[in-house]
């Protein structure tokens, strides 16, 4: 069992080095910015001038065909108010033109609890020390193979992780697709009968911000938690 052991254990400790490595390169990358979306997803910023060109294109056409159906060569056709209307077009053209300073500014917004919670001070904590706490405990409180009970435990412990980064790796993405779509999405605001897509795009845009800081905030709530227990194993 001396071999059966030792594997075991090397086994183990590699796994909590994986998740080391994967701590200090996924949490740093993530965040508000979108450098990384644009490292790994170059045409997003090309096709990104196609939304915007596409998007004030949209505006215009709904504004001739509203201005076309009040001149009443649509008869029983209701349109929107030609006054509120050229406003409502000339803005939101404007919006689209400067879409992406003003998601930036959005971002930075959010980016600020996001870089606190990341650089709040917290216990000192390596997942590899983790694994012999573990065999440490399960020394003192059970019998049998202690190597295989900690090895269990650890490839718990790293699935539940991982899928933790995964789902912040999702959110990360999905605003980054939020983010360069948004001329499209600042476009429908121009039209009554399409502003609840508009509305419906900020609401979604505020929650995958919101969801980002969040899912940081429980990412360090686990690693503290897990820094915390190696400072003091026994102390439970």
């Amino acid at each position: 069992m001396g071999i059966l052991d030792g594997i075991v254990e090397w086994l183990a400790e590699q796994v909590m080095n994986g998740l080391d490595l994967i701590t200090t390169s996924v949490l740093g990358a993530l965040g508000c910015s979108m450098d990384t979306f644009l490292r790994y997803f170059p045409a997003a910023d090309t096709m990104y001038r196609i939304f915007v060109a596409t998007g004030i294109g949209l505006i215009l056409l709904n504004w001739v065909w509203q201005l076309f159906k009040n001149f009443g060569l649509i008869a029983g056709v209701e349109a929107e108010d030609p006054f509120k209307l050229s406003i409502r077009s000339v803005l939101f053209i404007l919006l689209v033109y400067y879409c992406r300073d003003i998601t930036d500014i959005l971002l930075e917004v959010g980016g600020t609890p996001y870089k606190w919670i990341l650089t709040s001070e917290l216990p000192p904590i390596s997942f590899a020390d983790f694994n012999s706490v573990m065999l440490t405990i399960l020394g003192v409180c059970a019998s049998g193979s202690v190597a295989l009970i900690a090895l269990i435990l650890v490839l718990m412990l790293a699935w539940n992780y991982i899928k933790l980064l995964f789902e912040a790796a999702e959110r990360y993405i999905l605003l980054g697709v939020l983010v360069f779509t948004a001329p499209m999405a600042f476009a429908t605001g121009s039209s009554q009968t399409t502003s609840n897509i508009f509305k419906s795009w900020c609401r979604m845009f505020g929650g995958q911000l919101f969801l980002l800081v969040m899912n940081a905030w429980c990412l360090r709530l686990f690693t503290s938690m897990v820094g915390n227990f190696i400072a003091s194993p026994l102390s439970l």
